[in-house]
């Protein structure tokens, strides 16, 4: 009795140690779900990463003709984070959907430490035609032959 009660505590902690790393690593918290950000930008990289996969952008100005730029020139990179990879190209979202230079719109909630990243979550992300930009002020949703990716339109921006 006591190997059979020993054998299933070991079984148990095996199991755990699986499942509590896995639950540890989906938590959102590192997000503001109360702030919601929506940029226009081009695609500068996407890391097709198995837990999360991550589009890297550089933000344009609200005259959608150019990317914004720091002090020192460089281009602002924004990343969005998403699901893994697989459930990602799913929803047809992969490297080759995405080459460098793509005109994307999309919202995020933006991570807590202020760095420039933030988690899609379940918001629809749009792609502009190739070399079309949308009109200044506007998003790739308002362009016309824009794919979207995920379901619904692009979120009111929260403070």
């Amino acid at each position: 009795m006591i190997r059979i009660a020993t054998g299933v505590f070991v079984a148990g902690l095996m199991a755990a140690s699986f499942v509590l790393p896995a639950q540890a690593h989906h938590s959102f918290s590192i997000f503001d779900s109360s702030k919601t950000r929506v940029f226009t930008g081009v695609v500068v990289r996407v890391n097709p990463d198995v837990n999360h996969l991550q589009i890297f952008f550089a933000v344009m100005n609200e005259e959608r003709k150019n990317v914004i730029r720091d002090d020192k020139g460089q281009p602002i990179i924004w990343a969005v984070e998403m699901a893994g990879s697989a459930q990602s190209a799913r929803e047809g979202i992969s490297v080759n959907a995405f080459p460098p230079k793509t005109i994307i719109s999309v919202a995020l909630h933006p991570l807590r430490s202020g760095e420039p990243a933030g988690d899609r979550g379940g918001t629809a992300m749009f792609k502009c035609p190739a070399n079309t930009p949308p009109p200044p002020g506007k998003h790739c949703d308002s362009v016309e032959g824009s794919v979207a990716f995920g379901t619904g339109k692009l979120p009111t921006p929260t403070t």
